[in-house]
């Protein structure tokens, strides 16, 4: 009976030990088993500390003295892709959306347990189906009874909150009305190569550009300010959905313009280019970037238009071509005075424009200069403005994602 006693007084008590963190204590401990944060490591990313600097221009600018006037600003840290989106890399976006449309006329999908219809990628897509027809030209549209995809059916439709909505709107008002949707046609507009350069002979680019293996790790170019956000949703969801149970809430989009500078100077203060100095030219006097030199020698600098995107030396914190090649898409609102207003903690503007809205509200910031302008447009502090809704050959961009967590020493 005393052996029995003993035992079962063993077992309650091991019962009671391996309950314990299962049950309240009567004690603030805070919710328990919570997922654990260990950080994140984008591909093709590298991590930008956060830090103080004095945004704007850095000598003294008599014609844009008034509307970008220096302005010191804090910046939290980030993740800031190194090169330039790749036509490559945007093309693996434009064939998600193909195939994506190409699976919904097939009705390839599967139901979950809510009731919810995805599509099942496994389903092999046969391209030869007459289901498929009506993604190409037909009849008359057709060149030489070519089969080409109609690229215009290549919208890609998607779903944002206005945040800046909901931090002013009355808590009762319904939340659907903080939800816009958007469809975008994300096809690269080829035409830039000839819309952008009157009496000139640019059509193999307009031909080849983006489909050619031979320009797969240039910058994608003819693309707007709203196909950049929709590439950035969508990389958003390949993230998230191959990334398992690692934690991450914030979502790739493009930089602000403060954050943009900030990286560009690559721990620099007050030098006039990425590479710390304050010439275009190296002692030798190479070109350090893929402007126009002179008075037009474009191929001076080894390029004749763009050129890859990891071309030239990276700056102290990695990044390739922060001036030069392609100007590059911020999310920033264009406003003369707009440093002015600003907070001096991670300072920005935004407005997402109407199609109907005047032209001056959709002005996007864009940085850096590309490969047809003057040395001035490769100055970290200059800035310079494109709508939002327009396409250029000498316009593309690069993404962002916050860092969660420490930013000044988190790696110490």
């Amino acid at each position: 009976m005393k052996k029995a006693i003993i035992s079962l007084g063993v077992i309650m008590f091991i019962l009671l030990l391996s309950s314990c963190g299962k049950r309240e204590t009567g004690q603030l401990t805070g919710v328990q088993d919570r997922p654990k944060w260990k950080g994140i490591n984008p591909y093709g990313m590298v991590y930008i500390p956060s830090g103080y600097m004095q945004m704007g221009q850095d000598d003294n600018d008599m014609f844009h003295q008034y509307i970008k006037r220096p302005k010191a600003v804090s910046l939290s840290g980030f993740y800031m892709d190194d090169t330039e989106i790749t036509n490559n890399e945007y093309r693996q976006f434009v064939y998600y959306v193909r195939d994506s449309i190409a699976h919904a006329i097939m009705d390839d999908y599967l139901p979950d347990d809510y009731d919810n219809e995805w599509i099942d990628w496994d389903v092999e897509l046969d391209w030869s189906d007459e289901g498929l027809d009506e993604m190409f030209y037909q009849g008359d549209m057709m060149i030489n009874g070519k089969k080409e995809l109609n690229t215009r059916k290549l919208v890609y439709q998607y779903q944002w909150i206005d945040w800046q909505k909901a931090a002013h709107q009355d808590p009762d008002d319904l939340r659907s009305s903080l939800i816009h949707k958007e469809k975008v046609n994300i096809f690269p507009d080829t035409l830039v190569w000839i819309r952008d350069f009157a009496y000139s002979y640019n059509e193999p680019f307009t031909r080849n550009y983006f489909w050619h293996p031979a320009y797969d790790d240039y910058p994608v170019v003819g693309v707007n300010w709203n196909m950049a956000k929709a590439f950035n949703f969508w990389r958003t969801k390949l993230w998230d959905s191959f990334s398992g149970a690692e934690v991450n809430t914030e979502e790739f989009r493009l930089p602000i313009e403060a954050e943009w500078e900030w990286a560009a100077r690559g721990g620099h203060e007050r030098a006039a280019y990425p590479w710390g100095s304050y010439y275009v030219r190296n002692a030798k006097g190479c070109p350090l970037a893929n402007f126009k030199p002179g008075r037009g020698n474009y191929g001076e600098d080894g390029g004749m238009i763009t050129v890859k995107a990891d071309a030239y030396f990276a700056n102290d914190y990695g990044l390739y071509n922060m001036a030069g090649n392609v100007a590059e898409w911020t999310s920033t609102a264009y406003y003369n005075y707009g440093y002015q207003t600003e907070h001096d903690l991670n300072p920005n503007i935004s407005y997402n424009a109407r199609k109907d809205d005047p032209l001056a509200l959709k002005r996007k910031v864009i940085r850096g200069g590309s490969w047809k302008d003057v040395y001035y447009y490769l100055q970290n502090g200059t800035r310079d403005y494109e709508f939002q809704d327009t396409t250029k050959s000498y316009i593309g961009f690069r993404s962002v994602l916050t860092f969660l967590g420490r930013s000044i020493n988190d790696f110490n």
